[in-house]
C-alpha cells in the first residue's frame, strides 16, 4: 500500500488512508483478552509497521483497557506524533478509579473530563477523531455533541463523529456541529447499514464512514472452524452469531467466500477488506501482529470486476448472516 493511497474521511478536511488499524485487541478489557492474548512488543511494533505501509490511521478508546489501549499507543508513537492520525472513543463510563461502570454518559461534563484523560494517556495535546461510542440514551444528543464541539473550539479535537447510531441521530447530531465519521460494524457479515438507511443518510450528508470487524471479528480470515476454537475468556463466545448452530451455518457462507478468493489468487480476509472499500468505507481491522498488518494492508490495492463483486453480493445478502452480532446487552446499544 503505497502513501499516496489515501481517501477525504467526510467533507470536512481529514484524510486517511484507504484502511486503518484497529487497535483494541492490543490490551485487554476489564481484565478480559478481547481476542486471545496480546504482547505489548509484538503490538507496538505492529503500530510502527503500519505505519511504514502507509496505515497511519489507528483506532482505539479509553474502553480499551479501560485507558490501557491509549497507554499502548501513546508508547508507540512517541516522538512521532505527527505522523499519525488518532480516533479514540469515550461514553462507556471510566470512573476516578479507572474502573469501567458499563452505564455510557454523554453528559457535556463528562465530555471534558474524558477529552482531559484521552489526551494525557496518549501522550499528545490534540485528538485527531474523537467519536461518542455509544448514545447515552439519557442526554438527548445535541447536549452531547454540543460539548464535542467546544472541544473543537478549544483545539483539544479537531474532528468528531459517531459510532452505531440511527439515521436519525445522525441528523440531529450532524445539525449541531458537523460530524466527519460514523463508525458501524460492517462487513460482508454485516450488511445492516445498507438496509437500516445509515449509509444513505452518510452519503447525503458528506459524512465519512468506517467499518470496525470488516473481518467479520475475524471470522473471515478462517482461523476458527468451531466454537470451540475460541480461548475461555474470548468475548467472541457469547455472541450469538459464533455459537452452535450459527457457528456453521455461517461456515458455510465463508467456504463459498474462500473459493472466490482464491480465484482471484487472494485471502479470504483480503476479498472481505477489498469489498468494504469498494463500498466506499474506511476499514479499519484489528491485529496485533506484524504478519497481519502485511496481509490487510495488500487488501487496498485489490480491484473488483462488477461480476466479481456481484458474485460475492450474492453469496452473502443483506439479512442472510445467521444470529446476532452483540448478546441482547449489546444488540440494545446499537441503532439508536
Amino acid at each position: 500500500m503505497s502513501t499516496t493511497n489515501r481517501t477525504k474521511l467526510g467533507s470536512q478536511g481529514l484524510e486517511v488512508p484507504l484502511q486503518g488499524l484497529g487497535c483494541m485487541g492490543m490490551t485487554t478489557i476489564a481484565g478480559g483478552n478481547v481476542y486471545g492474548q496480546a504482547d505489548e512488543q509484538e503490538s507496538i511494533a505492529t503500530i510502527h509497521r503500519a505505519l511504514e505501509l502507509g496505515i497511519n490511521f489507528l483506532d482505539t478508546a479509553d474502553l480499551y483497557g479501560p485507558l490501557l489501549n491509549e497507554r499502548l499507543i501513546a508508547k508507540a508513537i512517541k516522538g512521532n506524533r505527527e505522523k499519525y492520525t488518532i480516533a479514540t472513543k469515550f461514553g462507556f463510563e471510566v470512573d476516578d478509579n479507572e474502573q469501567l461502570t458499563w452505564a455510557i454518559n454523554g453528559n457535556p461534563e463528562y465530555v471534558r473530563k474524558a477529552v482531559e484523560r484521552s489526551l494525557k494517556n496518549l501522550g499528545t495535546d490534540y485528538i485527531d477523531l474523537y467519536y461518542l461510542h455509544r448514545q447515552d440514551p439519557n442526554v438527548p444528543i445535541e447536549d452531547t455533541v454540543g460539548a464535542m464541539a467546544d472541544m473543537v473550539k478549544e483545539g483539544k479535537v479537531k474532528y468528531i463523529g459517531l459510532s452505531e447510531v440511527s439515521p436519525e441521530t445522525i441528523r440531529k447530531a450532524h445539525a449541531i456541529h458537523p460530524l466527519t465519521a460514523v463508525q458501524t460494524e460492517y462487513s460482508l457479515f454485516e450488511r445492516e447499514p445498507e438496509a437500516n438507511g445509515v449509509i444513505e443518510v452518510l452519503k447525503e450528508l458528506g459524512i465519512g464512514f468506517i467499518a470496525y470487524s470488516p473481518l467479520g471479528r475475524g471470522f473471515i480470515t478462517g482461523e476458527l472452524k468451531s466454537p470451540d476454537d475460541f480461548a475461555e475468556n474470548d468475548f467472541r463466545r457469547g455472541i450469538p452469531r459464533f455459537q452452535g448452530e450459527n457457528f456453521y451455518k455461517n461456515l458455510d457462507l465463508l467456504k463459498q467466500i474462500q473459493t472466490l478468493a482464491a480465484k482471484k489468487g487472494i485471502s479470504a480476509g483480503q476479498l472481505a477488506l477489498a469489498w468494504v472499500i469498494a463500498q466506499g468505507a474506511v476499514p479499519i481491522p484489528g491485529t496485533k501482529r506484524v504478519s497481519r498488518i502485511e496481509e490487510n494492508a495488500a487488501a487496498s490495492n485489490v480491484v473488483f470486476t462488477a461480476e466479481e463483486k456481484a458474485s460475492l453480493e450474492s453469496i452473502i445478502p443483506v439479512g442472510i448472516t445467521a444470529g446476532n452480532r452483540y448478546d441482547e446487552w449489546g444488540m440494545g446499544l446499537v441503532n439508536q
